[in-house]
């Protein structure tokens, strides 16, 4: 942060009420950034981020492009190396240099803006494919475990269809599928509805929903205010590369800092 800008103010609380963390499942911290440090070069992108996930939370960031947010979701599923401080994520201490990322992407689902769907498979045989080569998994229990997921993001009669056949809303959910067929225990979305209109965007929200109320512990980076508001048990607005604002979706009717207020503006 230069030195003409404010200090951020102190994080507000998580609206859940679950307080300190402890020994329990019910609030195990699946997600702990202490001063998590990011550079590209000498360009600092994250400046000293702090901020918890617990089980069963759903947590949006939200901020300017280039604020942070993105690239501290990709941290999360080691796609980017941390330069300073301590991350920890579903047990894995994501400082060190020694990390399973093929385990800990076991536990942690990510699924981004584009599909990336293998179109000359069928919805089942995408959904089937990573259970399939990665767990080691038989046929007959992948193609079970590719209709449970179908059917949590509600597309059921789709598993013979190809991508070409889908709406881009559809293909969505069905990469949000593929990513739960692997069973994680964190899921992280990047954006995933920028490139679809409204009404497209409206059917993968709902699908989002539904997970959180089934309790699915959930990141995610989205320009949807309403819906952060909404769904998340918190929201994080970043600045700067730091968590700036941090509490209830309620906060965004109510921004304490000049700059959420500047950025929410009047879109709720």
């Amino acid at each position: 942060m230069n030195a003409q800008s404010p200090a951020p103010p102190a994080p507000a609380p998580s609206s859940n009420g679950k307080g300190a963390p402890v020994e329990s499942d019910a609030t195990e911290v699946m997600v702990n950034f202490q001063g998590v440090r990011k550079n590209f070069g000498a360009l600092q992108v994250l400046k000293g981020v702090d901020l918890e996930v617990h089980s069963g939370q759903v947590v949006a960031l939200i901020g300017r492009s280039g604020s942070g947010k993105s690239t501290a979701l990709r941290c999360v599923n080691g796609l980017e190396k941390i330069n300073a401080g301590k991350l920890t994520v579903c047990g894995y201490d994501l400082s060190k240099d020694n990390v399973d990322l093929r385990k800990l992407r076991h536990d942690v689902g990510i699924v981004f803006q584009s599909y990336n769907l293998f179109p000359h498979l069928t919805v089942e045989q995408n959904v089937t494919l990573a259970p399939r080569k990665v767990l080691g998994i038989s046929t007959a229990e992948a193609k079970e475990i590719a209709a449970d997921v179908l059917a949590q993001v509600g597309l059921s009669d789709k598993l013979d269809n190809y991508a070409e056949q889908l709406s881009g809303g559809q293909q969505q959910r069905v990469a949000i599928a593929r990513s739960l067929a692997m069973r994680p225990k964190l899921m992280l979305f990047d954006e995933v509805t920028s490139a679809l209109d409204p009404e497209l965007t409206g059917e993968v929200l709902k699908t989002i929903e539904r997970l959180a109320a089934n309790g699915m512990t959930m990141m995610l980076v989205t320009h949807e205010m309403a819906f952060a508001r909404s769904v998340a048990n918190r929201v994080v607005f970043m600045h700067q590369g730091t968590v700036w604002e941090s509490g209830p979706g309620e906060m965004l009717v109510n921004p304490q800092t000049p700059e959420l207020q500047q950025f929410v503006g009047s879109g709720l």
